[in-house]
């Protein structure tokens, strides 16, 4: 019996007398179902819909595809990958030197059974010594803190047996030998051998987070690795379906594609010119396994065919068409030239064992056991490959996700795994020599929305993201699994997406008793040979297994899904009835996305239902609701929303067999909680999911105290939006607003404030992107943020010094100054106190070495902050560090940029003060201006929406949803407008705050939720006069924090040049860049040099001299960039010498 992911029965909250089972494929009136379904109404089923998501949210989260991947990997991947090692062999070095009396000894290593420890962390000598524990409990909040890895030992049963071999003659008529190997065991061994050290991911089973009842942070799921301090995360790789068959047409190609590579094949269409007589038969087919090429009539002889009909019969194709024929006629007439007399006596099989011999990397394996092994693996008995072989054919699917386990190499210890993490390049699945990159990033933590992003993240591998064809292009399949609009611009556009809001990574299930539910519901197993004939029955696939036949797929496909909804088989299950190609397809196999439909049919079931919590897995289990995969859906006809199945069309009317939960899981969890996303630009949206929802302030995480990140940023009175919608109700906890039982919303996905905003041109200084906010409003503390960055700087560990300090060398930073910089605020131990006020300049770190020498870490260019806290630790490899953190409060400013959630992005254009804005007859003044040419030109009413939704909602209104695709009409919030007072198109009369008079025109205002990006003018703004120039080129250095100048391109270059700015041109590219003066001779027109020599009557000069006219008379001097200067000496060192035309000016 199957189990759900949590290994649950679903069985215990609910009355098994009360049901009944009525498979939703069954012929029961259409009428009887419309007459249930209008005794629930449309608004019960509306409700239930949103009771049933939040059970789905509260079992599986957003992440527990990661977390499951993870545990999967733990208890069987780590198995399988010791299993797939098998026997290593150690051969001697064959010195005759160390030969001893018993002839060379081989050793044999062999992996047994293995252990996975909890993350613990060794103490240390001196804390044994003190009689402390060897090994203490190592939680994810230390591994960040002291920058360590948090890991867990392996430990593995290894058999090591060491050997001495000899051949022995032996009579062949009793062994059918005439010699052999007989070994002698020297010595045999059993031991537990700890062989590195794996990361651990945080909230998985193995991690101590999973049992404690309160994490270190309330917005913190999980689902990522610590390495060295930093939090790494796995990005879903995208990848064709395995163990399938697919097909090409351009050139003729089938293959079977398997996470081995040498258990893949193809079938191929290949030219060959030595066939004659045959018209239409340059072309044959061929077979490609083993690194090697093997015609397919060899092919099928070797798996125990015995005559060439029978190999027709199981290619199964009409030769009434003479194309077709004729490549058989000449496949066979290749095969008879390649190997005479393949039909006999197993010389197939030696045939193919000499190709592969002559292979370029042949294998040790003879070449029955690598057919045994390698050819069709889910197959027994050669007979079923022939089958097999034969049926290989024109089959479609889907994409789907590779798990953990598909990157671990068997040769990665502690190093190695470290070393990926860090680098995110991974061995590639094939090609040991390359590497495959973008399979782990760091998680980045400007909010939680952007974190849960980035753990629901997949990618697709291509070779050149340059030319990638229809890989970019949304697919079908990617309907309610993937979204359409959380996708970056540029390149990676539809390479990287998201996984829709419901979308759930289907785990590896367990096949033992599957083959007999199978005969039960009416399966025939496949027979060992190739003799029966299978004409008029669908083949059975699982997981890509030819495993039986059946007579009637309809029948055995509705018994089998009717075992699915009774618990008799994994809920995760995907049953494909294939009426074109004659096939049933079932899948068991780890990474396909599935998302949860409701069962139209048995939408009844819901007044059974006791009370109003009930799990998830109970509704699984009672077939009110589905999981359903990509393929399977092909036999559905889904409707979009509960409001669809009330349509009344007649005649016309769809009979539908599911029902969405609800319209916005079709999109990602950014895309999802946007307001009104329907009725903006597609741009915009997503603009909105991919770009600013990761740059908006929030309240990255409840426990900054124990964090010491880079860089993090946090805002100091986060707010949640006045509207609702569907996803973030369901993401929510429950709360009790007003005294009644209610949802509080997933407010940490919301990144911002609310705003009053009025549409309108103020003073101009709003014109394009720019916005006018309100100076009181940012005094009184909207938008203002908190931003913390993080130095560390390694420390000397003054135990292990052998020679100690003289006294006169002891730096004192307290009382003496540093060389490097101010060293004010620093202590006696080099470092600041608590609440110190560090401008550019000042040492943080006050740090010298054991000969006196100072190497302080002082603050750069623009940096500055006060002490937040100070650390002082030692990571994994035994070296002390010390980590400052600086705090700095920033108000909004000129330049700062802000975004709505619909897109429309700006920056402050200027600040006004509070009496000098409009106001209304309320006394209400708006805290943000925009343009009103920013909403036609990019096309955004959902924003107008928004702010018409929002002033109805703080009026008392009950319409607050704004779910997109169900959002309320453009009729109903101007009537709930209407019903607080105000005018139904949102417009406003308005006051001018200058002069108090009444403006003519109305003005459209409303509260907005606006968030402020991680891009403010303080971290962009650039300036100097003078400063460092680089030693070679004599131009400025270019990095900001280092006091570099401004890049000066070409595009500049030609604005200055359209103005007729010439002697600013000259200006900005010469003289306050690389000026410099070079001497050149008139006569040779080479460059003549500055050298020191002696003149007639013994005294020397220093002067520009010429070389090759040895004179110095006629040089002139010339103004030119060192930049050219420079390319001219190094063309002369490469023996190309320039000559220069100069003309007196």
């Amino acid at each position: 019996m199957g189990t759900s992911s949590n290994g649950k029965d679903g069985f215990d909250d609910i009355d098994l007398d009360n049901w009944d089972d009525e498979d939703m494929y069954s012929d029961d009136d259409a009428d009887t179902i419309d007459m249930c379904l209008h005794d629930l109404g449309e608004v019960s089923l509306m409700n239930f819909c949103k009771k049933a998501s939040s059970s789905f949210f509260k079992q599986h989260g957003l992440i527990s595809h990661q977390i499951n991947s993870c545990n999967s990997f733990v208890r069987e991947g780590i198995k399988r990958v010791f299993d797939n090692i098998g026997e290593i062999t150690v051969n001697p070095g064959y010195d005759s030197s160390k030969k001893g009396e018993g002839g060379w000894r081989y050793a044999s290593v062999r992996f047994g059974k293995f252990e996975l420890e909890r993350p613990m962390f060794w103490t240390g000598e001196k804390f044994q010594a003190d009689g402390g524990k060897d090994f203490i409990m190592l939680l994810p909040r230390h591994a960040r803190l002291q920058k360590m890895t948090y890991s867990a030992r392996l430990k593995v049963e290894t058999h090591l047996q060491i050997y001495t071999q000899e051949k022995v003659i032996s009579d062949k008529f009793k062994t059918g030998k005439s010699e052999y190997i007989d070994r002698t065991i020297l010595h045999d061994e059993t031991t537990d051998v700890i062989i590195g050290r794996i990361p651990v991911m945080v909230k998985s089973d193995i991690c101590w987070m999973s049992q404690a009842e309160k994490g270190d942070c309330e917005f913190d799921h999980g689902g990522y690795f610590i390495v060295k301090g930093a939090e790494k995360t796995f990005i879903a790789q995208e990848q064709i379906c395995l163990n399938r068959l697919w097909i090409s047409s351009e050139p003729w190609k089938v293959a079977y594609r398997s996470e081995f590579r040498r258990r893949s094949l193809h079938v191929k269409l290949v030219e060959n010119p030595k066939v004659e007589n045959i018209q239409g038969g340059e072309k044959v087919i061929s077979v490609y396994f083993a690194f090697a090429e093997v015609p397919i009539w060899i092919l099928f002889f070797a798996l125990g065919v015995s005559f060439d009909k029978e190999v027709v019969e199981l290619i199964d194709c009409s030769t009434d068409d003479g194309r077709i024929s004729n490549i058989l006629f000449a496949s066979i007439h290749d095969a008879d030239e390649k190997c005479d007399g393949f039909r006999r006596g197993g010389k197939a099989l030696e045939h193919i064992d000499h190709i592969i011999r002559q292979s370029k990397f042949p294998p040790s394996e003879s070449a029955a056991d690598i057919i045994e092994t390698n050819l069709f693996p889910g197959l027994s008995g050669n007979k079923q490959k022939a089958r097999f072989l034969g049926y290989m054919r024109d089959l479609y699917g889907n994409r789907d996700l590779q798990a953990i386990e598909h990157y671990l190499d068997a040769s990665i210890v502690t190093n190695g795994l470290t070393r990926a993490f860090s680098t995110g390049a991974w061995a590639h699945p094939f090609k040991k020599t390359d590497k495959v990159s973008g399979v782990t990033a760091n998680l980045r933590r400007t909010n939680p929305l952007q974190s849960t992003c980035d753990m629901r993240r997949t990618r697709q591998q291509v070779a050149y993201t340059g030319k990638v064809g229809d890989a970019s292009c949304p697919h079908p399949s990617h309907w309610g699994k993937v979204c359409f609009l959380s996708t970056p611009d540029g390149e990676n556009c539809g390479l990287v997406k998201n996984i829709a809001a419901t979308g759930l990574v289907s785990c590896s299930i367990s096949k033992k008793d599957l083959p007999d539910i199978l005969v039960k519901c009416g399966m025939e197993k496949l027979m060992s040979d190739t003799c029966t004939s299978l004409s008029g029955k669908d083949n059975v696939f699982v997981d890509g297994d030819w495993v039986g036949v059946c007579a009637d797929s309809l029948s055995f496909v509705q018994e089998l899904r009717r075992k699915r909804r009774k618990k008799r088989i994994s809920s995760q299950v995907e049953i494909i009835r294939d009426v074109q190609n004659s096939e049933v397809r079932i899948f068991c196999d780890a990474g396909r996305i599935l998302r949860p439909l409701l069962v139209v049919k048995n939408l009844k079931k819901t007044s059974l239902l006791k009370g109003d919590e009930f799990s998830f897995e109970t509704l699984l289990d009672k077939g009110i609701i589905e999981l359903i995969g990509p393929e399977e859906e092909e036999d559905c006809r889904v409707a979009w929303g509960i409001k669809f199945l009330f349509e009344d069309k007649g005649k016309d009317a769809v009979k539908y067999t599911h029902c969405e939960l609800d319209m916005s899981f079709l999109l990602g969890v950014s895309c999802g909680i946007i307001p009104f996303a329907n009725h903006d630009h597609a741009k915009r949206v997503l603009h909105q999911s991919q770009k600013h929802s990761g740059q908006a302030f929030g309240y990255s995480s409840t426990n900054p105290n124990i964090r010491v990140d880079t860089l993090s940023h946090q805002m100091y009175y986060p707010q949640r939006p006045l509207f609702r919608s569907v996803i973030s109700d369901c993401l929510g906890k429950p709360g009790y607003p007003l005294g009644r039982n209610q949802i509080l919303p997933k407010a940490e996905f919301f990144n911002g404030q609310n705003g009053i905003v009025a549409v309108n041109v103020h003073l101009g200084y709003n014109q394009e992107d720019s916005l006018v906010m309100s100076r009181a409003s940012l005094e009184r503390g909207m938008f203002s943020t908190e931003h913390i960055r993080s130095y560390k700087a390694e420390v000397d560990n003054q135990e292990s010094t052998e020679r100690r300090r003289k006294f006169d060398d002891i730096v004192k930073f307290g009382k003496i100054q540093s060389k490097i910089g101010r060293a004010d605020n620093l202590d006696d131990d080099g470092f600041p106190y608590i609440g110190a006020n560090l401008q550019s300049g000042d040492i943080i770190i006050g740090r010298c070495a054991e000969s006196g020498a100072d190497h302080s870490v002082k603050l750069k260019h623009t940096e500055r902050g006060m002490v937040q806290k100070v650390v002082l630790s030692a990571n994994d490899d035994g070296k002390n560090f010390a980590v400052v953190s600086l705090r700095q409060v920033r108000s909004p400013r000129l330049g700062d940029k802000f975004s709505s959630m619909h897109g429309q992005k700006g920056v402050i254009g200027y600040l006004e003060s509070q009496e000098n804005f409009p106001f209304t007859k309320q006394g209400i003044v708006p805290d943000i201006v925009i343009n009103p040419h920013s909403f036609p030109n990019r096309q955004t009413p959902g924003q107008l929406l928004e702010a018409a939704l929002g002033k109805g909602i703080a009026c008392g209104g009950s319409l607050k949803y704004a779910t997109p695709f169900s959002t309320p009409s453009v009729e109903s919030i101007k009537e709930q407008l209407h019903r607080a007072g105000f005018s139904r198109w949102g417009n406003e009369r308005v006051y001018n705050g200058r002069t108090g008079e009444m403006i003519r025109t109305l003005i459209f205002m409303g509260p907005t939720f606006y968030q402020r990006l991680n891009r403010m003018s303080e971290d962009e703004v650039k300036y100097r006069n003078t400063g460092p120039v680089h030693p070679l080129t004599r131009q400025p250095v270019q990095d900001r924090k280092r006091f570099g100048g401004i890049r000066f391109g070409a595009m500049e270059q030609d604005c200055l040049i359209a103005h007729g700015a010439s002697a600013n041109l000259h200006e900005r590219l010469f003289t306050l860049s690389d000026a410099s003066q070079m001497h050149v001779c008139r006569k040779c027109k080479n460059i003549a040099n500055v050298i020191q020599r002696t003149v007639p009557g013994g005294k020397k000069i220093r002067g520009p001299y010429c070389r090759f006219c040895e004179s110095g008379e006629e040089i002139v001097k010339l103004n030119v960039p060192y930049g050219a200067k420079l390319l001219c000496q190094e063309l002369f060192s490469m023996g190309i010498s320039l000559r220069f035309d100069t003309q007196l000016c």
